[in-house]
């Protein structure tokens, strides 16, 4: 997804990362450990700029500042493990005693729900929650993914038309003196596990209203909610009626309590933290403030790698890159060493060639545009070998505009290719819009953009979610706003392997993913992007915090943090 959605805070991280090259050391002096440590109790204090954007409703709130702390108070059928590298793509059974093997091929789930599971008000877990959750993720009309990731439960387009309504009573079929919730799906979806592992699909207690609440109901997992103040904090306590079913899905947690304060400015979170006085900075810290952190503060600061990708996009159905020697060549051009160090150095970001990112299923290191290919990295610009494809195209002298927005390190990122492409033998200029209007502004193909800056992370660990979400046929949505292909790019043929690694993900996910491999390398070979970096993360904790685990899926993991 977008970073100005789920990610939005992660835009900002270039500009904060600028001067870390200089600071001589922005990552932490030790992995993150793979289990917590330290002694449960005592408050954990957050602190960020200001609260969760949108709706505190874990049915409406789609940001990572809430998901984060959603996944210590309610549970999903299925959950990511909790922890941290790799292993925190996999999914686990939560709420449900094991994952389900398909029927009727792929279009039928039945999930066994496990006994003495209690709500923090008290209330036993039953299969019926399981229906009353996703008819009100319907009902309440204002669910950002409910008509696009759950309308392919049976019955889910007739409550998106219209949602007070809604009747699941075929396609979420549930039996409380059996103990059993049976899924029927109108087509099988290889990434239905997966959406149900998100807090859209987090089970709530039958009676939830069906409208937007003020503070996320009662939920299953070890915390709840006992305030949620959009101008002052939002505060969790232990929920004394969670007793620990499985480590890997949903975890007892560390502290007893978790505070998110807001309102205070990034120096002053960043002030705190060093003083002591707060655990865990949200925000990215400001960039005047790095040197100092990663010098006198180094092993509180963990630096991790994202499953996400930055790019520029060809539109390969406007001249000049409708041409593909013309898109090999600048990608055999492109110096993504220099696009890394205007995005904070090698601390921060991976130069990249292709499509999928690292430690992601599918994925495999594979880059074509490099001196000496071979390796699968990329390690230098080949200009000989541009300069030959762009000559071969015959699109030298073409005019061209790079679009990007205002961002200061997404406008430098655009200036870079501007002088490249200049050198290449393109008239090339800089346009610069707003973030707000700059990203519909390239997908609508009425623009005929023909470079555009962008980037991309994960919703969750599946290859579709940028190969088909960004490159498939059915993602270019022509004279629309929501049309994520920006790059316009639809090879019928790939699109043909895409679809059968969909189909063959429902009842095979590791012969699906030998497919995606293949799939990001003809991508690659087409060109529809110059991918230029995987980026990092950055996190400062106090000094008190142990037991650090940076989940791929979720981020910092705070219920596993210690502070005594």
């Amino acid at each position: 997804m977008r970073s100005r959605s789920l990610f939005s805070l992660l835009t900002l991280v270039g500009l904060a990362a600028l001067l870390l090259t200089a600071c001589g050391g922005g990552g932490s002096k030790k992995k993150a450990s793979s289990s917590s440590s330290g002694q449960a109790g005592g408050t954990l204090i957050t602190v960020a700029k200001g609260a969760p954007s949108g709706s505190p409703d874990p049915q409406i709130n789609y940001t990572l500042q809430e998901w984060q702390i959603l996944i210590i108070s309610h549970d999903g059928l299925l959950a990511f493990k909790r922890t941290s590298g790799t292993e925190g793509t996999k999914l686990v059974p939560d709420l449900a005693t094991a994952i389900p093997k398909p029927q009727d091929g792929g279009k039928t789930y039945v999930f066994h729900i496990r006994k003495g599971i209690k709500f923090s008000d008290g209330k036993e877990l039953k299969p019926s929650d399981v229906k009353y959750t996703f008819e009100r993720l319907f009902k309440i009309g204002q669910s950002p993914n409910a008509g696009t990731w759950y309308n392919v439960i049976v019955g889910g387009d007739a409550c998106v038309k219209t949602p007070s309504t809604c009747d699941l009573s075929k396609g979420v079929v549930a039996d409380d003196a059996a103990g059993t919730v049976t899924f029927h799906l109108t087509k099988g979806d290889p990434e239905f596990f997966d959406k149900l592992a998100v807090p859209f699909a987090f089970i709530l207690p039958t009676g939830t209203p069906n409208k937007e609440v003020q503070i996320p109901p009662p939920g299953t997992g070890p915390y709840k909610w006992v305030e949620y103040n959009a101008n002052k904090q939002m505060k969790l306590v232990r929920n004394t009626n969670f007793k620990e079913w499985s480590k890997d899905a949903q975890p007892k947690g560390n502290p007893d309590v978790i505070v998110q304060k807001f309102g205070l400015s990034a120096e002053a979170e960043v002030t705190q933290v060093e003083n002591g006085q707060a655990d865990w900075v949200f925000d990215t810290p400001p960039s005047d403030r790095l040197n100092e952190i990663s010098t006198k503060y180094g092993d509180q600061v963990h630096v991790n790698p994202l499953t996400a990708v930055w790019y520029f996009a060809f539109n390969v159905r406007v001249p000049p890159f409708d041409n593909l020697k013309a898109r090999q060549g600048v990608n055999y051009a492109t110096d993504r060493n220099a696009l890394v160090k205007i995005y904070g150095g090698p601390k921060l970001a991976v130069p990249t060639c292709q499509i999928l990112p690292p430690n992601f299923p599918g994925y495999k290191p594979y880059c074509p545009y490099t001196k000496n290919p071979g390796s699968g990295k990329w390690t230098a610009p080949d200009m000989a070998k541009a300069k030959q494809l762009i000559a071969a195209s015959g699109t030298k002298g073409a005019a061209v505009k790079v679009n990007t927005d205002t961002v200061e390190t997404d406008k430098a990122l655009g200036l870079y290719f501007v002088g490249l492409l200049n050198k290449l033998g393109y008239k090339a200029s800089l346009q610069a819009l707003s973030p707000d209007i700059q990203y519909p502004y390239c997908q609508n193909s009425k623009n005929k953009i023909q470079f555009c800056w962008s980037s991309w992370y994960q919703d969750y660990p599946a290859a579709s979610d940028f190969l088909n979400i960004l490159l498939g046929c059915g993602s270019f949505i022509p004279n629309s706003n929501a049309s994520p292909n920006i790059a316009e790019f639809c090879q019928k043929p790939i699109q043909a392997q895409m679809d059968q690694a969909l189909q063959q993900g429902i009842t095979d996910p590791s012969g699906a993913n030998e497919k995606w491999t293949a799939i990001d390398k003809a991508v690659t070979d087409q060109a529809p992007w110059v991918s230029m970096f995987n980026p990092k993360y950055i996190d400062f904790l106090s000094k008190r915090v142990k037991g650090y685990q940076f989940s791929p899926q979720w981020y910092f993991l705070l219920d596993q943090a210690s502070v005594k």
